[in-house]
């Protein structure tokens, strides 16, 4: 058994598509109608048959409390590996990112939150140094 799929619920999947390739720097992987929305997935650059994020809509009725409660607590709903916290919060927030939580270490990991735009927060995370 294998991850080849996970998802992120977002507000507008236009917007979604537009910053997790543009800003976030993934690549549009499918993109198909699906009812009334899209299968709309991202991945990593160059990594064909990787692991895929499906940009899901928010439709359904469950997702909006939820998504809110999240942001309400500051949790980030997904978690993206980075070399370099510092030197990735620095080119997010050039480009107009916004930052819950700056780089901050957190035990064995130094992380950051921001919000991706379509109701959701993220982590950046890279191992320290040991």
């Amino acid at each position: 058994m294998r991850i080849t799929l996970t998802s992120i619920f977002v507000d507008d999947q236009a917007k979604a598509l537009d910053f997790y390739t543009r800003i976030l720097g993934f690549e549009k992987r499918t993109d198909e109608p699906a009812g009334a929305a899209r299968w709309l997935t991202v991945g990593n650059p160059g990594e064909q048959g990787g692991v895929e994020l499906l940009l899901e809509p928010s439709g359904h009725p469950a997702v909006a409390p939820f998504k809110e409660a999240l942001v309400r607590d500051g949790i980030p709903f997904n978690s993206f590996a980075v070399e370099d916290v510092q030197a990735e919060y620095d080119r997010l927030t050039g480009l107009g990112v916004e930052f819950t939580q700056p780089p901050a270490q957190m035990g064995p990991v130094t992380t950051a939150v921001f919000s991706d735009t379509c109701g959701n927060l993220l982590q950046i995370t890279a191992m320290n140094p040991s």
